[in-house]
């Protein structure tokens, strides 16, 4: 038996991603709206009522008109807007967090799909909380770079034009107001009291970000050094199949000089790095910011729901 799937907003570019990710899957029957009826309420209904799952690729609020819209009990919907992301009955889908993460998107028929940057903000910094590392309220401060495939399909458009602007070839910082959507999610996943300071880039490239949070060893609530906090995030994502951790990169063990943001592009992989010395350590998560950051998150959390192998229809790196 196929389940019949609805992606509501196909048309954009993480409701495109998922629906090239079932493109070989014989077990996904993929229910197609009229197109000159997408918008349509009343159309959206009658297709979202007759799915088994439905992934919501929309701006928040349409995405909240589109759960209203379902009457249905025994379709299960996943949102890729920002819109339920830290509502408590909601499924926050980051199943590699804990066990209870894990099982809640499991048995819920309401899945919110992490952002992007949070996704690799909270890789990092739910485990500091968790294991007591830092206290709640440790003045963080992450900066992060991102392909501008995540700015949306008008940005793609003006970074892919022949005759673009010449300052888009220069990384560009935005979220000046330190406002940006991600925020709420971050600080409320993570258990931190505060936002934190959050400096996004776009930058030159198509896809794959990196994430990145420093810690000062003396403000840390738990002193460990490089090498066991290393070994914590190891332990932590020990049983994850999308989610390692690397060796430690400190003086005189470095195997790389760069983290280039692009590596784990086209995977639904993320490799966290613990970078530094014995006063201040860097911590990195890398991954795709269209994979683990979006439509393979989204893909990994119906596959949880379904029961079958969170990796099917996904690819990963041998990390």
């Amino acid at each position: 038996m196929a389940y019949k799937v609805f992606i509501d907003g196909k048309d954009g570019t993480t409701g495109l991603k998922i629906y090239e990710r079932f493109e070989k899957r014989s077990d996904i029957e993929i229910l197609l709206i009229d197109e000159e009826k997408r918008k349509d309420p009343q159309e959206r209904a009658k297709m979202i009522n007759a799915s088994d799952f439905t992934f919501l690729c929309l701006p928040d609020a349409a995405a909240i008109e589109a759960a209203n819209l379902c009457t249905n009990p025994k379709t299960r919907i996943l949102d890729a807007s920002t819109a339920h992301r830290t509502n408590p009955d909601w499924a926050y889908g980051f199943p590699e967090l804990s066990k209870e993460h894990r099982q809640k998107i499991e048995n819920s028929n309401r899945v919110a799909v992490p952002g992007c940057y949070a996704s690799g903000f909270i890789s990092l910094v739910y485990p500091l909380i968790k294991n007591g590392i830092i206290a709640p309220d440790y003045p963080v401060v992450c900066h992060a770079v991102s392909g501008y495939s995540g700015a949306g399909k008008k940005a793609i458009a003006q970074y892919e034009s022949p005759d673009r602007n010449p300052e888009l070839k220069s990384p560009r910082l935005y979220a000046l107001t330190q406002e940006h959507k991600h925020l709420p999610e971050m600080q409320k996943i993570s258990g931190l009291s505060y936002k934190p300071i959050f400096n996004p880039y776009v930058c030159d490239y198509f896809e794959g970000m990196t994430v990145t949070v420093s810690l000062f060893t003396r403000l840390m609530q738990k002193k460990l050094n490089g090498q066991q906090l290393t070994e914590l995030f190891k332990e932590h994502y020990n049983s994850s199949r999308f989610v390692k951790c690397a060796e430690f990169l400190g003086e005189g063990t470095l195997t790389e000089n760069f983290i280039p943001a692009n590596t784990l592009a086209g995977t639904n992989s993320m490799q966290i790095f613990v970078c530094g010395n014995d006063e201040r350590l860097v911590l990195t998560s890398r991954f795709d910011n269209l994979g683990k950051g979006a439509s393979g998150a989204a893909v990994q959390c119906m596959n949880i729901m379904m029961g079958i192998d969170e990796a099917t229809g996904l690819t990963y790196a041998g990390l």
